[in-house]
C-alpha cells in the first residue's frame, strides 16, 4: 500500500480535566476496545475485532458523548457497531455509558451487565482508518451534528466535502444508508450541495424534519431542541459516483 499522506486536523482533542474515574475507562478499558491497525498497512478484517460475530456494522463519525452509539448498541446486540472520536473528553464518556457508570459510580473496568461486546473505538481522525477499510464495510454511516464551521473560509473543514464523500461512497454497503443530522440550516443545504455535486449518494427521505426510524437523540440534539434549533435529518443510499 502506498504512503498515506498526513492529514490536518481542525478541532479540540481535549477539553476539561477527566475525572478519576473516567480516567481508569481510558487507561483499562480503551485499549480492550480500541482496534489495531496492521503493521504492514494492508486492509484489515474489523470483523475480528469485535467481541461476537456481526450480523453487519456500523460506523458513527463524531460519536461526540457516546449516547447514540451506547443506545444503538443495547437496540441492535448483533450488530458490531464502531465509533470514531478525536476528542477524548467524548470518549471517556462513552467508555461510561459502555461501563454503566455514566449513571451510577463503579469500581470495575469492564462493560455494564447485560452488555454485549460489539462496540470497538477508534479515539481519533476517523480518516485515518479509512486507507485499511475493506468496500461495501458499513451497513449504516452515521455524521451526526458535525462542526458546521459557518465561515466560508473554513469550508474546506466541513467533514461533508467531496473527499469524505467518496470514501464514505467507497466504505457504504451497495444496500447501505448513510445518515446525517444537524441544527444548522446552511450545513444541511451544503450536503445536500456537496452530494449533488459528486453525485455519490441519493437523498431518499422527503420529509427531513422527521427522524428516522429507531432514531435514538443525542444529547447536543436535546440541548438544541431546547434551544429552539430544529434538527435536519438527511437519509442518503449509495450511487455510482460521476
Amino acid at each position: 500500500m502506498s504512503e498515506v499522506k498526513e492529514l490536518r486536523f481542525f478541532g479540540r482533542r481535549k477539553g476539561k480535566a477527566i475525572k478519576q474515574s473516567k480516567q481508569r475507562l481510558i487507561d483499562d478499558l480503551l485499549p480492550r476496545l480500541k482496534p489495531v491497525l496492521p503493521e504492514d498497512g494492508t486492509l484489515f478484517d474489523m470483523r475480528k475485532f469485535f467481541g461476537i460475530n456481526p450480523r453487519e456494522i456500523w460506523l458513527e463519525v463524531g460519536f461526540g458523548g457516546g449516547e447514540h452509539v451506547a443506545e444503538l448498541a443495547k437496540m441492535y446486540p448483533n450488530v458490531g457497531i464502531l465509533g470514531a472520536e478525536p476528542f477524548i473528553n467524548g470518549v471517556a464518556s462513552l467508555l461510561a455509558h459502555l461501563n454503566g457508570s455514566h449513571e451510577q459510580v463503579t469500581v470495575h473496568t469492564n462493560l455494564e451487565q447485560g452488555r454485549v461486546d460489539n462496540v470497538r473505538i477508534w479515539p481519533d481522525d476517523v480518516r485515518d482508518l479509512f486507507p485499511f477499510l475493506p468496500d461495501g464495510l458499513f451497513k449504516r454511516i452515521f455524521v451526526l451534528y458535525p462542526d458546521p464551521w459557518p465561515k466560508a473560509r473554513h469550508a474546506e473543514r466541513r467533514f461533508i466535502n467531496q473527499a469524505n464523500l467518496k470514501h464514505l461512497n467507497r466504505l457504504l454497503a451497495d444496500d447501505g444508508q448513510l445518515f446525517v443530522a444537524t441544527d444548522v440550516d446552511a450545513y444541511a443545504q451544503w450536503a445536500v450541495e456537496q452530494v449533488e455535486i459528486g453525485g455519490h449518494f441519493k437523498q431518499i427521505n422527503a420529509d427531513i424534519s422527521l427522524s428516522p426510524i429507531d432514531w435514538v437523540p443525542t444529547r447536543y440534539e436535546k440541548k438544541g431542541i431546547a434551544a429552539g434549533r430544529m434538527p435536519t435529518y438527511l437519509v442518503f443510499s449509495k450511487k455510482r459516483p460521476k
